[in-house]
């Protein structure tokens, strides 16, 4: 099964329009057979995992504690790490690319070690940093899948 990193932020709210991307975008990643693995908390990853599930979707939540207990609903497998911040380079990891969607320092932790690994990394209204090709519509990730 092919995996799609997706990161951003935790706050996104369901009316915004980073929610409504990553939401747009989860429905798009499960009806074309990926998964989607992220940080499994709240905001662009409740969303990525909402919409993903909702057209039958695999999710995979890498989670900052021992326990998953701070995973969203929409989380079908929750890997518990137990190591906090420190889980983000496997979250960035497993995925063949990363797509970040808003977000603030633990975001860009992850387009960091994204950006080191050498993965492809697509950004909506994210950090401005070299190496991150903007995108503004979900359905622009798939001319950078190969």
């Amino acid at each position: 099964m092919r995996v799609i990193s997706v990161i951003g932020s935790s706050t996104a709210k369901e009316n915004s329009d980073e929610y409504i991307f990553a939401y747009r975008l989860g429905k798009l990643l499960g009806k074309r057979g990926f998964a989607v693995v992220c940080g499994g908390r709240e905001g662009v990853m409740e969303a990525v995992c909402r919409g993903a599930k909702e057209e039958g979707g695999l999710t995979i939540g890498v989670m900052p504690s021992l326990t998953g207990e701070e995973a969203n609903p929409y989380v079908d497998l929750k890997i518990n790490t137990g190591l906090g911040h420190l889980r983000n380079p496997i979250v960035v990891a497993t995925g063949e690319i990363v797509v970040a969607v808003s977000g603030n320092y633990g975001t860009l932790s992850e387009i960091a070690y994204s950006l080191i690994y050498g993965k492809t990394v697509l950004g909506y209204k994210t950090h401005d940093v070299e190496g991150v090709i903007q995108i503004y519509k979900p359905e622009d990730i798939f001319r950078y899948i190969k």
